[in-house]
């Protein structure tokens, strides 16, 4: 059924305004396939790093949770987390970790309709963990670009500022980037294969 719709038809307050269920069960589908889902050697290895160095963090764009479930903490979701869902009524947030909701759309206490605490396209970031997330940026000495494309903005910038404020960057990727030219250093391969090889 998903193969009809694209993410950014669905992943959208006006997709959400038009038809909660709908939305919620592409939201429910997801949730499914991401608790089936287990973190993997790359996951685990920044966990380890964290744990290695206190002033590490962490920042993805990943909604999927599976940092936290290798253990890692403090985690800057600046996409959100899929397991929040939040009342658009009274703003109430709350954790729901089952892989299935059997009610869709979900309601919250006030009776109000809950949504996916993600961010949708057209929405802003979270405000205090982007500010956070560029402090990071803005007073690291290395900042690792791991798995993504670069290209969503503002996220992918933090390079940029990390480089700018005098910061090594290193990229580790599959593939080439719009960034892979303009950093320190250009790692090619997965997360789960380069990142516990780093801290060995």
């Amino acid at each position: 059924m998903w193969r009809e719709y694209r993410a950014e038809d669905l992943a959208t307050p006006e997709a959400f305004a038009r038809d909660p269920k709908l939305v919620w069960e592409w939201y429910d589908w997801r949730r499914g396939v991401i608790a089936g889902a287990q973190p993997n050697a790359g996951h685990r290895a920044l966990a380890e790093l964290a744990r290695r160095s206190p002033k590490f963090t962490l920042v993805t764009q990943n909604v999927d949770g599976l940092h936290d479930r290798a253990g890692s903490t403090g985690v800057l979701k600046v996409h959100g987390d899929i397991w929040t869902v939040r009342c658009v009524s009274c703003g109430r947030e709350r954790e729901d970790r089952r892989a299935s909701i059997p009610e869709l759309p979900p309601r919250c206490t006030c009776g109000g309709i809950e949504r996916p605490g993600v961010v949708w396209f057209g929405e802003s970031l979270p405000g205090d963990v982007w500010a956070r997330a560029e402090d990071a940026a803005h007073n690291a000495d290395l900042f690792l670009i791991i798995g993504t494309s670069a290209v969503v903005y503002p996220a992918a910038g933090l390079a940029e500022l990390a480089k700018a404020r005098g910061a090594r960057v290193v990229e580790i990727n599959i593939a080439e980037t719009p960034v892979s030219h303009r950093v320190d250093a250009s790692l090619r391969g997965s997360a789960a294969e380069i990142l516990p090889q780093l801290l060995s």
